[in-house]
């Protein structure tokens, strides 16, 4: 990544604006602004976020703001209601209150005397969600926006129900908000009222998981904010981004395929990063792209250039790994999407006469499935963003708990779209799951995955009225695969895996499960593509970086221990992200998180999730820390959660609250 100093524009950063909302509630802005922006008024970019722009995104936002500044735009990180230096209080993720606050924020932008009266908005993960959902409320002065790792429905393609499955990430996610949103402000930018802010958040943060788990339908609770009901909404221009190495890849096909307005997509290797900073490389010059992008939406500068409508990066086929630094590749282009010709092929499942599963012509054929609860413990992370051994690695281990069909060594093949699973078969429980994996078989036999899928077979007719399955009753289901663009060499092998578990990322029906297998065929989305790539992207360029003071460095590790007595295997997640001083106004900050998943292999009711976070922050002598611990476990009829935070200041506890709620499983 090439670092910028000198730009067209000189800036000037102020820390901290306060936004007045209508209801006497102030948020908290960081500010970049072209130092000639009064005399001669600039489009302004606004990032809106619950992450704390004093110290839990300020590396990645000296990365990228100021360069925009350097630019001609003005450019804002805000802190959300309850997060940060904010006032109020956060209730859940995307709501009403915050939407509508979003909306005040671009208001109240647009009026001020630096600003065109044209306002754009970006953001990764939560932010590129929001962005998403204010554009589909239509402010007027919102005229384009760059959304990233985001999703288009928040219920079956968040960290929720992925095919009307439980996520594991449910309780990871809620442990992390529970301990990101109750963090106090910085006392230097509140010196009057920090704690008792503090302690308001302390006593009111909600613990999310019990809300989620309450709507395990994908109700009223899970459209609202879900771009994908109504499309039409978003009347501005869309550029999508997202990374095969992410959880979020099927955002911006969608996108292309659906939206209206002028559209973007782009998707390259990396993980849940922004790609000018982003792993594994290559990165892209992503500051220049959004750049020619407000440019055109927010100036009405046309430099006469045609972008095609989707562009990815065709993954070379690789050995299995937990990291990537570097994926080969090159990149290909589509004008529209989805393409009119996929040039798809159609694999049947079968079995050869000695009775292993295979992938072609297919055959009649009977497999009995009953996986291991523990299957899955080589998935990796559901979103890969910490910079750990993440990625799922070789898939052996999951396969030999799995019914496998390889095909024959093929032609190189290179996929590019959603492949999908139609199967036959019947369950002998009313509750199932059936999992899905594409995976690429090495010569070696070492197995890559390359994309993967999950179906509740309770919602194989729909999400929101689930309908338990008929035991002993034949039917046929449909299970689509997560989007990828992956190259298949000459001479390697396909398998499609077929699991009925997969834990930790999903959470295990309430009974052992058998699935009889009678028949599949995988529609394989084919496209060749040559060697070269089909669009060059700029070098990755960012503005000089924020050189923090390193007090603990990042450390993080991922192990699995068997319980030799009694079978319990345990996936055990350390990530300590290091503490460190911002030398520009002398925040000390850090965290550290563990995770801890157990389950025997025999018995989907002995599965256990703990989560544990500590976070501190730290300036003149005065250390603020909370603890946010979660837990979880179910019976046969319900889920168990539990969870306590604490504060300390100093290291003497002045605050502390337990929670606790038993919710119904709902065929889950």
């Amino acid at each position: 990544m090439k670092t910028v100093t000198d730009f067209p524009h000189a800036v000037t950063e102020m820390p901290l604006v306060w936004i007045p909302l209508p209801d006497g509630t102030r948020l908290a802005a960081r500010l970049w602004l072209p130092d000639d922006a009064a005399t001669y008024p600039v489009p302004a970019i606004l990032e809106y976020l619950p992450y704390r722009r004093r110290d839990g995104t300020a590396v990645r936002d000296q990365l990228t703001h100021p360069y925009l500044a350097g630019h001609g735009y003005a450019c804002l990180r805000v802190d959300m209601r309850g997060n940060g230096d904010s006032d109020g209080l956060m209730a859940d993720e995307y709501t009403a209150q915050e939407l509508a606050d979003g909306v005040e924020v671009i208001g109240w932008i647009a009026r001020q005397p630096w600003c065109s009266g044209a306002v754009g908005m970006m953001g990764i993960s939560w932010g590129g969600f929001n962005s998403l959902q204010v554009a589909a409320l239509a402010p007027p002065a919102l005229k384009a926006i760059i959304t990233l790792c985001s999703t288009v429905d928040r219920y079956a393609d968040d960290i929720h129900y992925k095919g009307g499955c439980m996520l594991g990430e449910n309780l990871g996610w809620a442990g992390t908000m529970w301990s990101f949103s109750s963090r106090p402000p910085d006392p230097d930018q509140r010196p009057d009222d920090w704690r008792a802010v503090w302690l308001s958040r302390l006593e009111n943060e909600p613990f999310l998981a019990e809300t989620w788990f309450r709507h395990q339908r994908r109700d009223a609770y899970w459209r609202h904010g879900s771009v994908c009901e109504d499309y039409s909404a978003i009347r501005v221009a869309v550029m999508a981004v997202g990374g095969w190495g992410d959880s979020y890849k099927n955002a911006v096909p969608q996108l292309v395929e659906n939206i209206s307005a002028p559209v973007r997509g782009i998707i390259g290797p990396w993980i849940h990063k922004y790609p000018h900073f982003a792993s594994p490389e290559p990165r892209i010059g992503f500051l220049q792209e959004a750049l020619r992008w407000w440019d055109r939406h927010l100036k009405g500068l046309d430099s006469g250039d045609i972008d095609p409508a989707y562009a990815v990066y065709l993954l070379d086929g690789n050995r299995p790994a937990t990291w990537y630094s570097h994926r080969p590749g090159h990149w290909v282009t589509e004008l529209a999407w989805p393409r009119a010709d996929t040039g798809s092929q159609h694999l049947s499942l079968g079995h050869s006469p000695q009775g292993h599963g295979t992938l072609g012509r297919g055959a009649p054929f009977e497999a009995t499935l009953a996986s291991p609860e523990h299957c899955g413990m080589d998935s990796g992370e559901f979103c890969a963003i910490f910079l750990g051994p993440e990625m799922p690695g070789d898939q052996r281990r999951d396969d030999a708990l799995s019914a496998c069909f390889d095909s024959a060594p093929m032609a190189q093949t290179d996929i590019l779209g959603a492949p999908v699973l139609r199967l036959r078969l019947k369950s002998d429980q009313p509750v199932a799951h059936v999992v899905v994996r594409l995976n690429h078989v090495h010569p070696d036999g070492a197995s890559t995955r390359i994309t993967w899928g999950v179906l509740n077979l309770c919602h194989r007719n729909s999400h929101a009225e689930p309908q338990p399955m008929v035991p002993g009753e034949e039917t046929e289901v449909e299970v689509r695969l997560d989007h990828t663009a992956y190259r298949l060499p000459e001479g390697h092998r396909l398998r499609v895996a077929v699991s009925s578990t997969y834990f930790p990322m999903i959470w295990p029906s309430p009974q052992p499960v058998t699935l009889t297998l009678t028949g599949g065929r995988l529609e394989l989305p084919a496209r060749p593509s040559g060697d070269s790539d089909e669009i060059t992207f700029p070098e990755a360029e960012a503005a000089a970086p924020l050189m923090l003071e390193v007090i603990r460095p990042e450390a993080h590790s991922r192990r699995s221990e068997t319980d030799q007595r009694s079978g319990r295997i345990s996936l055990i997640i350390e990530d300590d992200f290091g503490e460190a001083r911002d030398p520009t106004h002398g925040l000390t900050s850090g965290s550290v998180l563990r995770e801890r998943w157990e389950i025997c292999p025999d018995d989907p009711l002995s599965a256990r999730a703990m989560t544990d976070w500590t976070q501190v922050i730290e300036r003149d002598g005065l250390r603020l820390r909370t603890e946010a611990r979660t837990e979880l476990f179910a019976d046969a009829t319900d889920f168990h959660l539990s969870g306590r935070v604490e504060a300390w200041e100093n290291d003497r506890l002045i605050y502390a609250r337990d929670v606790s709620a038993t919710v119904p499983r709902d065929h889950l």
